[in-house]
């Protein structure tokens, strides 16, 4: 199979589909592999590193689009990009559609096959595409909210883990899935007094176990987001509905009784968000403030460390993207994982949480719409 790797074009995004390393593995298994000039520059690979991996390089986005029968990507495809893509060609990428009906229009009128990292699961029924990404987020919250409450930036001025007889910052984690879990493993490495809040309370037990009585644990209800919200110094957004678009858990009303200068970190922002209040940022300008309450809220946090999350990420996309170059759509309706992952064929959405969230019909596979 002919796979492309374009240089990703999103502001700030300096990650990349496919890693030296990668590349190797998909020329021996006897693959085509054509990469953007430059495309491997946010990790230091030059064009050289992957000619010597044996890719060849393109000038322009458009030949990868133009000659490729599989597009390698790591964020969602821009409009210039989408407006590229063909039927039978095969999109392996993040695409977050369930908060975005303009690319969800891009797509279907594109009539290619798009396969979400986001929603390709495992035997066990975890997102295995997700977790690298959510892992790198779930670190970095911690990092983002100790900058944002610096006074400098309009926090409170206070230092996460405080000092000796100083009470330290209280966090506050919404979801104890991946990201959550690593945003309180930092927070309470740095010594912040952390809560954990989740609508499983088997999954809360785990928690408890895992951080042996270090971080408390509170089963989500409406009274509880509220106590621990209105009492927290920093708030994380961590909560996950496969595919479909974040629950707003804090409410614009709900800030003017938390404490002023206060920071939410959205990690959900790709699915829309978790606050009410919360819209996408970037790197460049992260934050803004509403109510006097801090938001943080840059959708793609993983990109400002693109050397490590490339290599994540890639870690866990190889053997997927691999079935897909070695048999094409065939992978597709052979394997239930991959099945999943996929969001759009041939002009219809067929994940039911994105459909359900974007308004349109949803068409499985199996009903004969692949052949």
């Amino acid at each position: 199979m002919r796979v492309g790797v374009p240089r990703e074009i999103k502001v700030q995004e300096y990650r990349v589909g496919l890693t030296p390393g990668a590349v190797r593995e998909y020329v021996a298994a006897g693959h085509q592999v054509t990469v953007e000039t430059g495309a491997g520059s946010g990790i230091g690979a030059s064009d050289e590193v992957y000619r010597r991996a044996g890719a060849a390089i393109a000038e322009s986005a458009r030949d990868i689009f133009a000659k490729s029968d599989m597009i390698v990507k790591v964020k969602e495809p821009q409009k210039s990009e989408w407006a590229q893509l063909r039927e039978n060609q095969i999109l392996f990428t993040y695409l977050h559609l369930a908060p975005d009906p303009e690319q969800a229009k891009g797509l279907l009128a594109s009539g290619c096959t798009a396969i979400a990292y986001e929603t390709v699961t495992d035997a066990n029924g975890n997102l295995p595409l997700l977790a690298p990404m959510s892992e790198v987020a779930g670190r970095l919250a911690i990092e983002a909210a100790g900058a944002a409450l610096k006074r400098s930036a309009g926090g409170r001025g206070l230092l996460l883990g405080g000092v000796p007889g100083v009470q330290p910052a209280r966090v506050v984690v919404l979801g104890g899935g991946v990201v959550g879990t690593q945003a309180a493993r930092m927070a309470a490495g740095l010594g912040a007094e952390v809560t954990v809040i989740d609508r499983s309370l088997p999954r809360l037990r785990q928690l408890d176990d895992l951080f042996i009585g270090r971080v408390r644990t509170r089963l989500s209800t409406i009274e509880a987001v509220e106590d621990e919200v209105f009492a927290a110094d920093v708030v994380i957004g961590a909560v996950l509905v496969p595919g479909a678009s974040a629950p707003k858990l804090v409410t614009r009303a709900m800030l003017k009784s938390m404490r002023p200068g206060a920071v939410l970190v959205d990690v959900a922002i790709d699915q829309g968000g978790c606050f009410e209040t919360s819209h996408p940022t970037t790197h460049t300008d992260p934050t803004y403030e509403v109510d006097g309450v801090v938001h943080y809220c840059v959708a793609n946090m993983p990109g400002a460390v693109p050397v490590t999350s490339s290599q994540a990420l890639n870690n866990a996309t190889l053997p997927f993207g691999l079935m897909l170059a070695n048999k094409g759509f065939a992978a597709v309706l052979e394997n239930p994982h991959l099945r999943n992952g996929l969001n759009v064929h041939r002009g219809r959405i067929t994940n039911k949480a994105v459909a359900d969230s974007l308004g349109l019909d949803f068409a499985p596979v199996e009903s004969g719409l692949a052949a």
